[in-house]
């Protein structure tokens, strides 16, 4: 049974197309999964997103957002089906993470982890805060971060990064990338990789946010109907 060698993933971010290619092919050869490799190449495509470099095009973080939503597409309809056709999205989803390697250079600081002392309650407040400031990008990856370090509950950042979203006026895209890295959260399996889920999702709102937030007065106005209060006082 085939097992994810050390330094796999860093192969699929390399810039080595051949390499790339030779270690998706040794891999099916080895007895790889399709689930195994579109998870591996999933994981790849998260760190394009973590590592975007904000000197980059406003735009191309819709290019790697599409890989990342691709790949994690990928991911999950291997778990749906053993469809052999799936090993060739895996390499459609590499070649994708290849083609996108210099939206890293140089790749986004990001976090270590370590420790820390603060609430996270705290923590949360701050990142909504990030969220009213055009340029938080980092920052908000930064305070994700510092969530794990002070052992916050992760569904706690799940709901403040919901929060988040649900009170801008959010595109597809944006909508797209939270529920793709939520989805990451739950089956990678292991903290590292959770927390660059949560670390990117977090860097993309960033990036986004603050917009107009007309939305929510739309969800104010239902919700006073909803009440039976007037809108406007009729003389």
């Amino acid at each position: 049974e085939w097992e994810r060698p050390d330094g796999f993933v860093e192969t699929l971010l390399s810039e080595d197309a051949e390499a790339i290619i030779d270690a998706l092919t040794d891999a099916i050869k080895a007895g790889a999964t399709t689930d195994q490799l579109a998870d591996a190449v999933a994981r790849a495509a998260t760190r394009r997103v973590l590592w975007f470099a904000t000197n980059n095009e406003f735009n191309d973080w819709n290019t790697v957002h599409h890989t990342f939503t691709y790949a994690n597409a990928v991911h999950r309809a291997t778990r749906k089906t053993d469809a052999t056709e799936l090993y060739r999205a895996c390499f459609d989803g590499a070649m994708s993470v290849y083609l996108d390697r210099f939206l890293n250079s140089p790749r986004a600081p990001v976090p270590d982890p370590g420790e820390s002392d603060r609430d996270p309650t705290d923590v949360r407040a701050d990142l909504l805060d990030a969220f009213d400031e055009q340029g938080q990008v980092n920052h908000a990856a930064t305070l994700v971060s510092e969530h794990f370090d002070a052992g916050g509950d992760p569904d706690d950042l799940k709901r403040t990064l919901g929060r988040g979203l649900l009170r801008e006026d959010a595109n597809f895209h944006t909508l797209q990338n939270v529920e793709g890295a939520f989805g990451r959260f739950e089956v990678v399996g292991d903290e590292a990789e959770q927390r660059m889920a949560l670390m990117a999702c977090a860097r993309y709102m960033a990036a986004h946010f603050p917009t107009r937030r007309s939305a929510e007065q739309t969800f104010s106005i239902a919700t006073r109907l909803h009440r039976g209060e007037r809108l406007h006082e009729v003389e």
